[in-house]
This record gives structure tokens, sequence and C-alpha cells, in this order.
């Protein structure tokens, strides 16, 4: 595909042209519509209030009040039902994909932790953004009924459960303190923030991954801010162990289904899942040395009791890889997982290039900067197509880029279907251009 660099000033004169900059502020505001709602004279959507239950009523006039900072951790105010904006222009029937970029959201040097060199008020605003972008919806209220009643059509009640699956694939302990990419706090503190908003009591919050150490410094700046946030993963301070129920006729025992003379080895979901009434993936935006990259579908590998059997089934050169069958597909069709998850996320503001296992590095695509993104989607095919594409068009060598297979399972997830598969290039201008199957927004 062709490439296209991008440099800061072809972003600042995409926002000023646009007018859908992501302002800063010691409190977070409402955002901006997408740059196409913006450029059709669509108005901008104005602060709402919010419920402190996401459930759909009467939608009488709101009384606008304004967003608490990220720190607060007060009850929000029961006020009228917000008012609700149309969804943004779309390709009708295409799922879509929303990638807000901020040039202000990292400035890592490349000494001390990175996680210490990320902006939260810019990443509360992106966050903001791209929901209210990829739902249609301005308050807090009404983006998070809208992903509820994926699930629930009454939206969420206090004691459902909310699990938030994030990537703690090279934390070697509690203390991790080296610079290889692991998730961050701040995109999980500017979710809990709107889920606050929203009305969500934070004991009904559930951060996880459940195979691997949720660290020190991700934990702390959560609870410190969130107490009754809850962690599960292996113990640490602060940390719940994440249990499984391995008994042969539970439910969380995963059903494969590989073709002759494939073996797979049994595999539950953890019992966070199990017992979460919804469930959003977090994913890091990264290459892998197995199977090539590691986005949405292999992060549920920290959803079940003992991913390295199944290494074989998925790394490109493994054993028993098959282009015909991937169990990465069987993981996300348990029933616990498909029709609990509501939201993916993809954690782009640093990225991982040539591996799982490195540092971050600046990208030439972002024009020699850090990629300071996130993506939205309800679609985890598509939003995994397009973080794909994000990684390919960078100019270094990815790991079985040229075997053609890395993207073999998300071929066989649109098949079943768990998705819309279309591989694009994202930086074909206008944005969004380079795909007719998938509604790709930049913002």
């Amino acid at each position: 595909m062709g490439q296209k660099k991008l440099t800061r000033r072809d972003f600042l004169k995409g926002a000023i042209l646009t007018g859908a900059g992501l302002l800063l502020s010691n409190s977070l505001r409402s955002c901006p519509r997408a740059v196409e709602s913006v450029a059709q004279g669509a108005e901008t959507p104005s602060p709402s209030a919010y419920l402190p239950l996401v459930m759909k009523q009467a939608t009488p006039t709101p009384t606008p009040t304004s967003t608490p900072t990220p720190t607060s951790t007060s009850t929000p105010t029961p006020s009228p039902t917000p008012t609700t904006e149309p969804a943004p222009t779309s390709i009708p029937g295409t799922p879509t994909v929303i990638h807000v970029h901020n040039t202000s959201a990292t400035n890592w040097s490349g000494s001390g932790w990175y996680g210490n060199a990320v902006d939260q008020n810019v990443v509360n605003s992106m966050v903001q953004s791209g929901l209210q972008e990829l739902t249609g919806k301005s308050s807090w209220s009404d983006i998070w009924y809208e992903l509820f009643k994926r699930v629930n059509p009454s939206g969420y009640q206090a004691g459902q459960g909310i699990a938030i699956k994030v990537n703690f694939n090279n934390a070697g302990s509690c203390g991790d303190g080296d610079s290889i990419i692991d998730a961050i706090p701040q995109p999980v503190i500017a979710l809990i923030v709107g889920l606050k908003q929203a009305g969500v009591r934070e004991q009904d919050i559930w951060v996880y991954d459940a195979i691997r150490y949720i660290t020190d410094r991700f934990r702390t700046p959560i609870s410190s801010s969130y107490p009754g946030v809850k962690f599960y993963g292996k113990v640490c301070s602060g940390v719940t162990k994440a249990e499984f129920n391995t008994d042969p006729g539970s439910p969380s025992k995963v059903t494969f289904h590989p073709p002759s003379g494939v073996t797979v080895a049994d595999e539950w979901v953890t019992e966070v899942v199990m017992d979460a009434t919804y469930l959003i993936n977090m994913p890091i935006v990264k290459d892998h040395g197995g199977p090539g990259v590691t986005l949405s579908f292999k992060n549920h590998f920290g959803t079940i009791q003992n991913p390295g059997g199944l290494h074989s089934n998925v790394g490109i050169t493994g054993s028993q890889y098959r282009s015909d069958y991937n169990p990465l597909v069987d993981i996300y069709q348990h029933s616990a997982i498909q029709s609990k998850t509501i939201l993916t996320v993809g954690d782009g503001l640093y990225g991982a290039l040539g591996n799982t296992n490195v540092p971050p590095t600046e990208w030439e695509t972002f024009g020699n900067d850090y990629p300071n993104s996130l993506f939205f989607s309800t679609d985890p095919v598509a939003i995994d197509c397009v973080m794909l594409d994000i990684l390919y068009a960078e100019p270094i060598s990815h790991p079985f880029q040229s075997s053609g297979k890395v993207d073999d399972y998300l071929k066989l997830a649109a098949a079943v279907p768990l998705g819309v598969y279309e591989r694009g290039d994202p930086w074909q201008t206008p944005y969004g251009s380079g795909y007719s199957q998938i509604t790709y927004r930049r913002i």
C-alpha cells in the first residue's frame, strides 16, 4: 500500500481547519464532534447533565453541568436525562473504527518510565471525544447507555461488574520497573472518569490480566483516586488472585473446534469475566514475534488459564499452525467474552514495533514521534484490521509480514462472523477513504 508520513504540522493543520482539536484543561470538558460532522455543519454537542444510572428514560431538557477533574470520587447528583445527538455520518451497515490522535498525549524522553510521561487530561479528552464519535452521543450517561445496552437493554445497574482487560504480558513482578511495553494507567483512568460520571460504582469496575502481575506503578495512581476499583491477576499489593474453575463441566471451559490433525489444550476463562456483566478489551498496538501481531484477539490470552499451551497453534511457524484454524477465534466465541464485550479500546499511545517485549520507540509515520493514538470500536475484527494496517504502514521489518498469514485469524473471525474483515490504507487522504467496508474516522 502507499505510505504517507504524518508530521506534527499535518495534524495541527487538520485540527485548525476542522475545529475538532482536543482542548486541554484542568477539568474534563465535553469535546467536539468529529471532523466530518463539523465539516458538514452539524452542531457541536454541548456539555450535558449526567444520570447516576445508565438506562433509557424520557428526555426532558437537560441542565448543563461541568465535568469534575479525574481525581474526583464523588457520586454524581441525579439530574434529568441529557439530550442526545444523531449518530455520526457513516457508511450504512459498516462497522466504525475511531482513531483519536493528539501529539500532546506523551512526552517521553526515553529515560525513566514512559508511563510517567503521559498527560492525563489529554488522554481523558481523547477517550471522551473518541466515545462521543463512536456512539454519536454527547454526554457520558448517553455514551455508556449506548454501549451497555449491547448487553443489557436496561443499561447498567448497581452490582453489575465491568471487567477491563489490560495487557501485562511483560510484567515480571509486582514491582516491575523496566521500560518494556505494558499497560499504563491513564487510558484506564479516562474510562473510569466517564463511567463514574455515568453513575457506575467504583466497586463494579474490575481491572484484570488474569495470569500476569498488575504492577504497583500501574495500580497506585488508579487506586489513589478511585480506591473502590478492584484489580485481579497474580497476587500483588491491592491485587486479588484471579481464579479459574477448571471443572470439566464448568461453563468457563472454552470449546475448541480444531480440524483433523490439530491438537488444542483445554482452557478455561477466568471467573473475573464469568462474574462480570460487561467486558471492555484494551489491547496494546504492537507487533509479536510469534503470530506477527498481538491485538484485541490475542489480548484474551490473559483471560484464559494457560495460554502457553496454545503458542504452537497461533505462532506462524508453530507446529500446529493452520491458516484455516486459529484457537483465538474459539476463545473469543466463548459466551462470557463474545456476549459481554461492549467495547474495544486500542492503546496506541506508545505501541511497540518489532516484537511484543520491547520498549516504545518513535514512529516515522507519526512524524518521528510516538503514535499518541487511541482506537475505539465495537467490532473486534475491524479494529484489529485497522491497527494492523497502522502497524504495517510503519516502514520497518515486522515479524512474518511477508508470510501473508498474520491476518489469517481475522479472516477466520470474520467468517464466523465476529466482525468485518478489510485491509486498507489508513493514511490515504481524505482519511477514511482507504476503506470501503469499514468506516474509519480520524480525530
